[in-house]
């Protein structure tokens, strides 16, 4: 197995047990799946061709046995109901899940309480408390807990929530507005949008949609929060529409869930698929096959944190395999991401994964019966899982397998990423085999180290393009590959569109409006810079590295 010096530590730091070696972490997690195919899955992750999401690799074989990455969990407008949901999030922290929340149904700030004569504080201060309350428990965990809380767009508490992060904390929430069609149809008229109590169902009050729209706009330009969830387009593509609507996503929000479900999930590295600068596509259906399988077996093996989350789970079986290394296997191709042969390949390549991904879903159904829920699902013949495909960021699995991270650009050539209270330096490796094959290696990494990008260095411009950074590539592109793979999706696709620090707040508007003409499910941007604590930063000065 050949893991580069980031993966090496990442894995020591956070995923090894005590005396473990790589090799051994591997074998654990593969015959904590125990099924025929056990070997089969071991070879394709010692290959580093397939990853399963970390709690996986962190859990699978030990007495905890929580595998499951993705959590959503139901906040109920009472006081027993959040304190409720509040301890199941601490169990999945603890497990090494992320949790996403709706606090739509929370009545606003200011509206009475008859219990107590009171008046209830709204959605923020019971966010906050979570926030806190996730803060207490990665003391003793293997990462920080993860959060995303949703508001819906029609909220009488909407602005204060946009502008939640712009006044401290939350650093263990990402937030997205949970948009309705309504307020676009608002939006596109120029005419006041409705804000909804939801305790009864009345008008609290009403504001121009062109102002709530700016805010948000100009508060993901401060911060990068929030993100945009386009509810609307999630449930026209809910597979079991049977079940009531989704109203969020787990912490990066590629995995919309119903309350209380649960998702494993995987990714195929495709860089590791480009044979000889082509990709073998049988050897991507092979992996696509053992995937599939693995995350299927998971869930019978996996040790849900509460029944409520065990049943529901079961109930629908999703999981979602996705992929790793877009940039890397287009750069071993020399096909620039940003080109229209970039989308062409993106497209033809997850058709291909999600071709074939259902088609092992449905023979598991045939062979081992369908998920219970699939009467009130989409499908009319047999099926394994309620979703099978997802793409997601892959933030430490990347690392471990070498390879850029889902289906982002390069974030840059020459890098600083935290790993715990660690910094570590990642040079990309396919960069780096370019620089020595030229005389003048060193000093072109020398001026990549200060600035992370290729852009003044004196080499081909083909080679530029080939090696763009994500803040290079235009905003429209990074939504067009979005919604490209988003067409072979079941679920949603984590994404980031990177924007250079002078973005401006009318750009951020119309990079939304974008992603949501092209049928994504939701968008994220962000500004470097915007956020003192990210955890990427471009170049790497103090950096020693062998060329």
């Amino acid at each position: 197995m050949d893991l580069t010096p980031p993966a090496k530590t990442l894995l020591k730091n956070r995923y090894l047990l005590p005396q473990e070696t790589p090799d051994n972490l591997f074998y654990r997690v593969a015959d904590a799946v125990d099924t025929p195919l056990s070997r089969e899955f071991l070879q394709v992750m010692k290959k580093l061709l397939f990853i399963p999401n970390s709690p996986t690799l962190m859990n699978a074989g030990t007495p905890i046995g929580q595998l499951s990455a993705c959590f959503v969990l139901p906040v109920e407008d009472s006081l027993q109901g959040i304190f409720s949901t509040l301890t199941t999030m601490a169990l999945i922290h603890q497990s090494g899940g992320g949790t996403g929340f709706s606090f739509s149904h929370i009545r606003p700030a200011g509206d009475p309480v008859s219990s107590t004569c009171g008046a209830a504080s709204g959605p923020l201060p019971f966010i906050r408390v979570f926030d806190e309350a996730t803060n207490a428990v990665k003391q003793g965990g293997k990462r920080r807990g993860a959060n995303m809380a949703v508001l819906a767009s029609s909220h009488p508490d909407i602005m204060d929530f946009i502008n939640a992060k712009n006044r401290g904390g939350l650093s263990n929430f990402n937030l997205s507005v949970g948009f309705d069609a309504h307020f676009f149809h608002c939006l596109e008229h120029s005419s006041q949008y409705n804000l909804i109590n939801p305790r009864d169902g009345s008008v609290k009050t009403s504001i121009e949609a062109h102002e709530l729209w700016h805010a948000l706009g100009f508060a993901a330009w401060q911060s990068g929060d929030p993100g945009v969830l386009f509810l609307d387009i999630i449930n026209k593509k809910n597979t079991v529409p049977g079940l009531g609507g989704i109203e969020a996503t787990n912490p990066c929000g590629e995995q919309p869930l119903l309350p209380f479900e649960s998702c494993n999930l995987g990714s195929v590295n495709l860089s590791r698929c480009i044979v000889k600068g082509e990709l073998d596509e049988e050897l991507v259906q092979t992996v696509t096959h053992r995937g599939v399988q693995f995350l299927d077996a998971v869930l019978d093996v996996n040790r849900f944190p509460v029944p409520e989350i065990r049943e529901k789970t079961l109930l629908t079986r999703k999981i979602g395999l996705g992929i790793m290394g877009l940039a890397d296997a287009l750069i071993l191709m020399e096909i620039p991401y940003e080109s229209k042969e970039a989308l062409l390949f993106a497209d033809r390549s997850m058709a291909l994964i999600s071709r074939e991904a259902h088609e092992t879903s449905r023979e598991l159904g045939e062979e081992k019966g369908s998920f219970p829920a699939i009467e009130q699902s989409i499908y009319s013949g047999e099926m394994r899982n309620a979703t099978v495909t997802t793409i997601a960021p892959t933030g430490s699995l990347h690392l471990i397998a070498g390879t850029s991270s889902g289906i982002e650009p390069v974030f840059s050539l020459a890098s600083t990423r935290r790993v715990g209270t660690r910094s570590v330096t990642v040079i990309h490796p396919l960069f780096k085999k370019y620089l020595k094959t030229l005389s003048s290696g060193r000093d072109i990494l020398a001026q990549v180290k200060r600035t992370g990008t290729l852009n003044s260095a004196p080499v081909p411009e083909t080679i530029k393009e080939l090696y763009k950074t994500a803040t290079e590539i235009s905003p429209d592109h990074h939504i067009r590959m979005q919604a490209t793979i988003q067409k072979h999706v079941d679920n949603a696709v984590s994404k980031t569109v990177n924007l250079p620090e002078d973005a401006g707040v009318d750009e951020i508007c119309r990079i939304f409006l974008l992603a949501r003409s092209l049928g994504c499910k939701g968008v994220t941007i962000y500004r470097y810079n915007s956020k003192k604590d990210q955890v990427l930063s471009r170049g790497c000065e103090m950096c020693r590295v062998e060329v």
